[in-house]
């Protein structure tokens, strides 16, 4: 199906055994191109509840692109149960390749894919896989039809933090072009979150917007400073004088 809903004539159809072959050398080809020995640490440092195998993003993405050329029509109702597959599998590097799959396969996404992403945001525990989601897919959906904004920005009152946290993340297509009006609405509501890595997550959101728009950012960092914390202007701050980075904290203690 296309984006349209209408059949796509050239979409290559692959049975269940087929997908489930390709799931196990996806599994395979991970574990080849693994470093363990080199990223002892990396299950911990990426927040991962799953183990981590140490595969380099360039394998990772060699590893999808193979699979593309062999499957270049590939549609998205066997494209979907493929991806779904390897989320639910047994490693870190399974969650990261179910998303580089959805984002190679752009030009096939329906509004399952939405769904699909959509439903893997509470489990996308850790920044490594929440920020991966949240940036590199549900960013570019919500890009592709922007009335989705709606939805992810109910996500900044979820009692998970990773919800909260991606709901940051999938503001990264509009930030880098500028579009700054949306990004700014979902900072305004979690600017005072309780959670570290949301808080960060704000800090880094709003160093990215101070790069398209020092004005806009500079104020809004004035106007919140005192009820913004520690790690939110550290990280918001780094391409700021540091006269605004001084006023800034100084403003935050004067508060504490």
């Amino acid at each position: 199906m296309t984006r349209s809903g209408q059949t796509n004539p050239s979409a290559e159809r692959i049975g269940k055994e087929t997908l489930a072959r390709e799931r196990r050398l996806f599994v395979r080809a991970l574990r080849a191109a693994g470093h363990p020995e080199k990223h002892f640490d990396l299950q911990h440092y990426v927040g991962s509840p799953l183990p981590a195998l140490g595969v380099y993003t360039r394998d990772m993405q060699t590893i999808g692109r193979a699979f593309h050329r062999r499957h270049p029509q590939l549609p998205a109702k066997d494209l979907h149960p493929l991806c779904q597959a390897l989320w639910t599998g047994t490693t870190f590097e399974e969650r990261i390749l179910a998303c580089e799959l959805l984002v190679i396969y752009s030009a096939r996404w329906t509004e399952g894919t939405w769904h699909l992403a959509t439903s893997w945001v509470d489990g996308a525990e850790g920044w490594g896989l929440c920020d991966t989601l949240g940036a590199g897919v549900i960013g570019r959906l919500l890009e592709q039809r922007p009335s989705r904004f709606r939805e992810v920005r109910a996500w900044t009152r979820s009692s998970n933090q990773w919800r909260r946290r991606a709901s940051l993340y999938a503001m990264n297509r509009w930030v880098r072009s500028g579009q700054l009006d949306r990004p700014f609405e979902i900072l305004l509501r979690l600017h005072r979150d309780p959670a570290f890595w949301v808080r960060r997550a704000v800090g880094t959101w709003l160093r990215e917007c101070w790069k398209k728009d020092r004005c806009r950012t500079e104020q809004f960092l004035l106007a919140h400073a005192r009820e913004l914390s520690a790690i939110t202007i550290t990280v918001a701050t780094e391409r700021a004088p540091r006269d605004v980075r001084n006023r800034l904290r100084s403003l935050a203690t004067s508060s504490a």
